[in-house]
């Protein structure tokens, strides 16, 4: 977010106390409309537009900063802290990175849950979600038209974000936001490995396409078939990807002990 898109925050008609300050920026946070990164205006144009003195402002913003919800940057603005990151523990990643089996589970638990967010999508996307998730199926035609690897990458996890705000569930949402997260740093599985063919890439976008269809005619049980038929291919694509590996392993192993001098 920009620091010119103070249309986010509106003006408080009542009550004009740090708390309401508070619970509004709480509520953009909860939404999603505030995002990790995210700059707020400056103070002179916050107070302006929540209509609020500055010095109830500054109270509500270290509020939140005291609570972990925004970092204030000495010189440079108030941002809104990385919460996502924290819904798994830093413990709790390390664990699940060392260990194959919690791919299988991550898989699993994403099945459900993406057929869950499809199925609320379907049934309560507004023109506004619709448009937007119109917008990136054509980015990520575009980008696999033109072989754009990771612009396609890219457009994959815009799209299941985009989904799940279309969901309009609060837990939902970033609960997904956080398993995307680990995904993207590659804590579960390297998504070049499902991305790894031409044949592969062209599956992915037929399966984009069928959720994003269902979802736009309102066709919740379709929609929930479609993503987690998206996600049994996926499981799928790591297991042969997995065995490909460890075949390949093998094999060097083999290849190796040939070179080896023969044992006195």
């Amino acid at each position: 977010m920009s620091d010119t898109d103070f249309d986010l925050f509106s003006r408080i008609s009542h009550s004009r106390t740090s708390d309401e300050v508070v619970r509004q920026i709480e509520l953009l946070l909860l939404e999603g409309v505030l995002r990790d990164g995210d700059k707020l205006p400056g103070e002179r144009e916050l107070s302006r537009r929540l209509d609020v003195s500055r010095p109830i402002l500054r109270e509500a913003l270290k509020e939140l900063e005291s609570r972990g919800l925004l970092i204030s940057q000495h010189g440079d603005g108030t941002y809104v802290a990385d919460i996502i990151g924290q819904v798994f523990s830093r413990p709790v990643v390390d664990l699940i990175a060392r260990h194959q089996r919690a791919t299988e589970d991550y898989i699993e638990y994403r099945r459900e849950l993406e057929g869950i967010t499809a199925d609320l999508a379907a049934r309560r996307a507004t023109d506004y979600d619709r448009q937007a998730l119109t917008r990136i199926m054509q980015a990520m035609r575009t980008a696999h038209a033109e072989g754009s690897f990771d612009a396609e990458l890219q457009a994959d996890v815009d799209l299941h974000n985009a989904i799940g705000e279309a969901a309009h569930n609060i837990v939902l949402l970033h609960t997904l936001r956080a398993c995307y997260r680990l995904l993207t740093q590659g804590i579960f599985f390297h998504r070049h490995l499902v991305f790894s063919s031409p044949a592969a890439r062209a599956d992915l976008l037929a399966q984009h396409e069928a959720i994003h269809a269902a979802i736009m005619v309102g066709d919740g049980n379709a929609a929930r078939n479609a993503a987690q038929a998206h996600m049994d291919y996926i499981a799928v694509a790591i297991r042969e990807a997995a065995r490909s590996g460890e075949w390949q392993r093998i094999s060097q192993l083999r290849l190796q002990k040939r070179r080896l001098p023969p044992q006195a």
